[in-house]
């Protein structure tokens, strides 16, 4: 299989069939074989009729959700089931061009890169949408070091091998190139690409509540990075320090009672201070100790929550 095209949808009733036949026109002057996996997740509409409706094509396939869990989910089992050596995703809007596809698969293929991202440019969505994003790609890339100016564009193109060592939850998809960074992909490339303005309907994503989830997020993910796997390197030396301050002063509080006869510690702010901070440290490490029991691999839950799946 040369090529997986994944494409979460909601509630994109009017975009499926369109895009399925843009899609099918411009791959079909190539010889690439390839899949479309549609993921439906939660559309309250008639996407996921529309998705059984291709999936008579032998390379659609189609994957639906029992409620609305997310874009990182989505995608997240569409790189699960993906087999070709590039994975494209995109958006289901039709904003995304796709005959942007043919020029990111051979960036991959033959320019032997890990991950491309696309660049819109030029962007034809409203302000309230525009400039959260403008934002929320600055502070990515001082905080990520990736020199990407737009991470959380929906068209992308991906090694086999990148998608299948990446997990995705939460709001994690607009962090995919920091995530493969993390995992040893270090060619990360970028591509301008054609946006279009929306065709039917209304964007799904809200306004400047995007720029601060975004930021929340990406301090998530650099915390997971440097100690996922070590946390009580965090915890423990917060708890350290904070326990050590407590104890400082209650030494100095008991110094005072016993060598200055000073009997009436506990009426002084000081001593509550240096409780505080003792009871403080103590569950910093015991927040630690649980954290290092729990950071063992489990299922994603969201795989759970899978109703019907079609074509596989």
């Amino acid at each position: 299989m040369d090529l997986s095209i994944i494409i979460p949808a909601f509630n994109e009733e009017e975009s499926i069939k369109d895009l399925f036949e843009e899609i099918k026109t411009v791959l079909s002057s190539k010889e690439y074989i390839y899949e479309i996996i549609f993921i439906d997740d939660g559309s309250t509409d008639d996407t996921w009729k529309n998705i059984e409706g291709l999936v008579s094509n032998g390379f659609v396939k189609g994957i639906r959700f029992k409620k609305n869990i997310g874009k990182s989910a989505a995608l997240d089992v569409g790189f699960l089931h993906a087999i070709g050596s590039v994975v494209i995703t995109m958006d289901a809007d039709l904003q995304d061009d796709p005959n942007e596809i043919p020029i990111l698969y051979n960036m991959i293929i033959n320019d032997g890169y890990d991950l491309v991202s696309g660049w819109k440019k030029r962007r034809l969505d409203p302000l309230s949408k525009t400039m959260p994003t403008k934002l929320y790609n600055w502070a990515t890339r001082v905080m990520s070091g990736i020199k990407l100016h737009d991470f959380n564009c929906g068209i992308k193109a991906y090694k086999l091998d990148v998608v299948k060592d990446i997990r995705l939850s939460g709001e994690m998809h607009r962090y995919i190139p920091l995530l493969s960074k993390n995992q040893g992909y270090k060619k990360i490339g970028e591509k301008i690409v054609n946006h279009r303005k929306r065709s039917y309907g209304t964007t799904k994503y809200g306004g400047w509540d995007r720029f601060s989830n975004g930021l929340l997020d990406l301090i998530s993910i650099t915390f997971l990075n440097r100690f996922g796997k070590t946390p009580m390197h965090f915890f423990g030396l917060l708890g350290f320090l904070s326990f050590f301050l407590g104890f400082i002063i209650a030494s100095y509080l008991f110094y005072t009672k016993i060598f200055l006869l000073q009997f009436n510690i506990t009426d002084r702010p000081l001593f509550y201070l240096g409780l505080l901070f003792m009871i403080i440290g103590s569950q910093l490490f015991l927040s630690g100790f649980l954290a290092e029991l729990i950071i063992r691999n489990k299922p994603l839950d969201h795989l759970d929550k899978i109703n019907k799946k079609t074509g596989f």
